[in-house]
């Protein structure tokens, strides 16, 4: 098992920063944003492993917005690799086409079936505990 990276700014400690003002320092998407972009090449995570990350746990939806949103982000966003809790590919629908999402896993060497990752607990990437 490789050694962990301490990430010099995670989304985490921007999560936790807060301006005089009370308003938080970058918008939620950002912050999920931040962490996919983490997400290593040949692994996968899901929209609640990342809410949770954040310490907003019931928010993986919201994740799952930002993803949708993230197609236009520089730099480029990871989406194809966070799928649902079970590995499916979810968000495939927001992909043109819809093939695409499991194109872009396949390239990776992430072998998906059915529109599920296969092996997806062996190749999840928990960013609660890697981004320590």
């Amino acid at each position: 098992m490789a050694p962990r990276k301490k990430a010099n700014n995670t989304a985490r400690e921007k999560l936790a920063s807060v301006n005089p003002s009370g308003k938080k320092e970058e918008s939620f998407f950002e912050l999920v944003f931040d962490v996919t972009r983490q997400i290593p090449k040949g692994r996968v995570t899901s929209y609640g492993a990342i809410a949770s990350c954040l310490g907003t746990r019931l928010s993986a939806r919201m994740v799952g917005w930002a993803m949708h949103a993230a197609h236009g982000a520089k730099p480029k966003i990871p989406a194809h690799r966070v799928v649902n809790r079970n590995g499916m590919l979810t968000g495939k629908h927001h992909f043109n086409p819809p093939s695409k999402m499991a194109e872009l896993l396949k390239k990776e060497g992430i072998k998906v079936k059915n529109d599920t990752v296969v092996d997806f607990k062996k190749l999840f990437w928990d960013p609660s505990t890697e981004l320590i």
